[in-house]
């Protein structure tokens, strides 16, 4: 019951130091720092752990090798946006993919899905214009705009490679990227659904006769491809070839430089969107938080307390992900935070249960995406000028889709 309470305690701290604006990478690291003084993690208990990982586990599974990683990543993703942004790459997306898919409700959904590739914290008000533009000149309200862009951009977080939380369950449970995301597909493909029924087949006004003038369908397409060719290609080389997501977008940057010509000396000022200490600081804490739980032994601890009180391990599995993600609203921090606690009830390699990794992920998905500590639902309804609980009273029937994917595949794949 100490772990419980001195997990809950810590992320009470997390959410009250953000609440005052204090800096999420700051708070994270501060909140780790309170669970190991609660938990009593001595630095030898860490310097410990931290050996026994070195030793019994592969290195892309280490701690130290995780921090590196995913903290290239965050900063090198902001990159590549500054790139787009300098090249105007990032201007000519929105037309091009308004000319590819002719349908009004599906380039209102396809916008905010194809710039969420690019997962950059914050990033929901890249597409949050486009979507606000379109959606304005065939007269959606803008609440459900609201919603369709908060929506539709996150559902590529149970399988895109880039985002560091696929590292992170890939390198805790010791499966393939492709294992993950052949699994976690089906959270994303009845995540769409449910938005498809509730968020696009109703509250879009009749088409009327004005005719809109598309470009060519080859100028789309190669506008289209200028854009996203960065994002897949690093998606695949890791995917693929699993070469690790910073050295895939590393290289896609020098590419797409060179194959604009930007100028050398522009190069320094677009690499300066890396400069911003407080995504290392996240990471850090995150995997820091992490660390104390395994090192305390707190994980066993927490998993036999809810097995003796007869809380089913489905439940477990599904809700403790949600809550976590509801309390924190980052997805990277829940899983680093709630997955070690679940290891023992879904494995791991070979005996990885990959039907209950996907009911975690959808909990993670479900609390995520209705909590107000989450940076893009208050971005959204702000610049939509949508009321918060408005907005999230749209979004609560596709999250139950959501749900719906989690416990089909822990009951037939668990």
């Amino acid at each position: 019951m100490r772990a419980i309470i001195a997990m809950a305690l810590a992320l009470w701290l997390f959410v009250a130091l953000m609440h005052n604006r204090v800096k999420i990478g700051r708070s994270m690291i501060l909140s780790g720092l309170d669970l190991s003084l609660l938990l009593k993690v001595t630095p030898a208990l860490i310097w410990q752990q931290l050996l026994f990982e070195w030793h019994n586990k592969p290195i892309n599974q280490t701690t130290g090798y995780l921090i590196i990683t995913l903290t290239a990543l965050l900063l090198l993703v902001n990159v590549i946006g500054a790139a787009m942004r300098q090249t105007g790459v990032s201007q000519r997306l929105v037309p091009a993919i308004h000319g590819l898919f002719r349908s009004r409700r599906a380039a209102l959904s396809v916008i905010p899905m194809i710039v969420g590739t690019l997962p950059t914290p914050g990033g929901i008000m890249l597409s949050a214009p486009m979507v606000r533009d379109l959606g304005d000149s065939i007269g959606v309200k803008r609440s459900r705009l609201a919603a369709i862009n908060y929506y539709f951009r996150h559902q590529w977080e149970s399988v895109w490679p880039l985002f560091p939380a696929i590292s992170l369950i890939q390198g805790m449970l010791g499966v393939s990227v492709f294992s993950i995301i052949s699994h976690n597909m089906v959270i994303m493909l009845f995540g769409i659904f449910g938005g498809i029924i509730f968020l696009l087949l109703t509250g879009i006004p009749p088409k009327g006769d004005k005719k809109v003038l598309h470009a060519s369908l080859s100028h789309n397409l190669r506008g289209f491809m200028h854009a996203f060719w960065p994002i897949g290609f690093a998606a695949c080389l890791y995917a693929g070839l699993n070469v690790p997501p910073a050295v895939g977008v590393f290289t896609a940057i020098i590419g797409f430089l060179l194959l604009h010509k930007v100028p050398f000396n522009t190069w320094p000022k677009i690499f300066k969107a890396a400069k911003e200490p407080d995504f290392a600081l996240l990471v850090a804490g995150a995997l820091f938080f992490k660390l104390n739980l395994e090192a305390s032994g707190a994980i066993s601890q927490i998993t036999d307390l809810l097995i003796e009180n007869n809380v089913p391990p489905l439940f477990i599995i599904f809700f403790l992900p949600m809550l976590v993600a509801y309390v924190t609203g980052i997805t990277s921090v829940s899983v680093a935070i709630s997955f070690p606690l679940l290891i023992p009830l879904i494995g791991t390699g070979n005996d990885a249960r990959m039907g209950l990794e996907t009911l975690a992920f959808s909990g993670v998905l479900c609390g995520l995406l209705t909590t107000p500590v989450h940076l893009c639902l208050p971005l959204s309804a702000g610049y939509f000028q949508a009321p918060l609980l408005k907005l999230i009273a749209k979004i609560l029937l596709p999250v139950t889709f959501i749900a719906a994917a989690g416990i089909m595949m822990a009951l037939f794949c668990g």
